[in-house]
């Protein structure tokens, strides 16, 4: 015998899921009667409360009468609800059928029929109660993406914009999370991992089955629920809260590591950019703001060249002039609104020549200098001869042997630097001043300009120093100066410097070995 859910009052009471129906009148008055009423018309005015009122349950196409019982059976169970409650979210599955049969029967009661619907009883419940007035929450991503499913299914116009409202249910590792849909509303957010791969969830509730006529549908198709078996759930939480605008206190570097590699792995490109390390202050001597940020955290797309023209003339737009000398600018994309002259920072070891003050480079920190040196190349319309596949290659930082700064227009294999009096050295863990060290023939930088006031040092050729002719890089920063060339290869007039900043050295085996580590305490 199915269990009966009715919307009529009886002398027990009623049940907990059962229907609704508007009271009658003196019980109303009775029950109100110490309730204040007198401020409703202001109280309407300021709060939008969907419902339905007397009288009002008529929709385009015909009402039901608002107190007759309608019989719906969802699966084992039979529910009775009033024509009210079935009105209060119209047109509908629900309302469309009870219509029909009441015009069929000159709008007597007694000659509709049940509705009998085959579907989960459970989640028609809740249907149930949203049909009285309450509002329902979703407990969960199964439960949600049922109710989802559902309120398709019956067409229930004010139940689908609730849910479309309402936050999505995503369960990452094995931990459940509530996702308000204005979260991905920064720059650089959207699109992302889930309004791509759970695109149902943040369409418009008139595109969730695209190509299905939801009035003919039998089978809504299945919805899964947005889980994410492999990511870790604790990572997940920081980011969240990093996308609600609160600071992130960041443990340490690998804890930053794991939170990069969830934000590129979920396409927060917004929320990387603000995890990835980088300074911006501004230099009151060379009268520019500068940005420090690692060779490989690096988009191609955000360098530009600042012209020493421009610069000195504040000028807001280029000039018609080639551009003959200038600095690198970086602007970190979704976040700086703002240009600031670049110094990037790589820990990869380099080779640097004291002799010829050039520098070899390896691996993926020789790729990616090679890509950024092309991307230079082409904000000066430079042609260049290498292929665009490996072009594309080395901006990934995969590494080329075939490609090298030699292959863009503006450097040798072995790419130039320059060092000055503003350079700060740490040779063997100690520092040390430009003038303490003998150089071969270098070129000294005070700033944007080269020093000529005085000629380089030649080094002092002995036994001792010419073991030291290479220095290992092992961490270091550098500006990059765009300049004409002092001698024309026959093909590009300029030249691209790597100025150095800051530099951590070591001179002989001996000392790289003192820093050495061992694997086990």
């Amino acid at each position: 015998m199915p269990r009966t859910h009715s919307s009529q009052q009886g002398d027990e009471g009623q049940k907990e899921r059962t229907s609704g129906s508007l009271p009658s009148s003196s019980h109303s008055a009775q029950s109100h009667a110490s309730l204040d009423f007198s401020n409703t018309d202001r109280l309407a005015g300021k709060f939008k409360v969907p419902g339905v009122v007397r009288g009002g349950s008529e929709r385009d196409g015909g009402s039901l009468p608002d107190e007759k019982g309608f019989s719906i059976q969802v699966g084992s169970e039979l529910y009775k609800l009033s024509g009210a409650s079935i009105m209060s979210d119209a047109p509908s599955y629900f309302s469309t059928f009870f219509i029909e049969q009441m015009q069929q029967n000159d709008d007597r009661i007694g000659g509709v029929k049940t509705l009998s619907i085959d579907r989960d009883p459970e989640i028609f419940r809740d249907i149930a109660r949203h049909l009285q007035g309450y509002l329902i929450t979703p407990t969960d991503g199964r439960h949600f993406v049922k109710l989802f499913a559902d309120a398709q299914f019956y067409r229930l116009p004010r139940l689908q914009s609730q849910l479309f409202e309402s936050e999505i249910f995503v369960e990452v590792g094995n931990e459940h999370f509530r996702i308000p849909r204005d979260i991905f509303s920064a720059p650089g957010d959207t699109p992302n991992y889930f309004t791509l791969g759970f695109t149902v969830f943040f369409s418009s509730p008139g595109d969730v089955f695209p190509g299905l006529n939801p009035r003919g549908l039998l089978r809504p198709p299945a919805i899964h629920p947005p889980r994410i078996p492999n990511r870790s759930p604790k990572i997940f939480a920081d980011l969240l809260h990093m996308l609600r605008g609160y600071a992130l206190t960041i443990q340490n570097e690998d804890h930053r590591s794991q939170l990069l590699k969830d934000a590129r792995y979920y396409n927060l490109r917004g929320l990387e950019q603000k995890l990835i390390p980088y300074t911006v202050t501004h230099n009151i001597d060379r009268r520019i703001s500068e940005i420090v940020i690692r060779l490989h955290d690096i988009k191609a797309s955000q360098i530009s060249i600042l012209s020493d023209v421009r610069k000195s003339t504040d000028q807001a737009s280029p000039t018609s002039q080639p551009l003959r000398s200038g600095w690198v600018t970086y602007a970190r994309p979704f976040v700086d609104e703002n240009r600031h002259e670049l110094i990037l920072e790589t820990s990869d070891p380099m080779l640097l020549n004291l002799e010829t003050c050039r520098l070899t480079l390896f691996g993926t920190t020789r790729s990616r200098i090679t890509s950024l040196f092309q991307t230079v190349a082409n904000k000066l319309n430079l042609p260049t001869t290498a292929p665009l596949g490996l072009m594309m290659l080395a901006s990934e930082g995969t590494s080329t042997p075939t490609l090298s700064p030699s292959s863009t227009p503006l450097s040798e294999d072995q790419v130039k630097v320059r060092f000055g009096n503003d350079t700060h050295i740490i040779l063997d863990g100690v520092d040390r001043a430009f003038d303490e060290l003998q150089w071969g023939s270098v070129e000294e930088s005070g700033g944007e300009t080269t020093s000529s006031d005085r000629p380089p040092k030649r080094r002092r050729e002995d036994a001792a120093s010419s073991k030291q002719q290479f220095w290992a890089l092992n961490r270091s920063q550098w500006r990059l100066r765009i300049q004409p060339r002092a001698v024309s290869n026959g093909g590009s007039d300029v030249e691209i410097v790597m100025v150095a900043v800051k530099i951590d050295a070591t001179s002989n085996q001996k000392t790289r070995n003192v820093q050495r580590g061992f694997l086990t305490s």
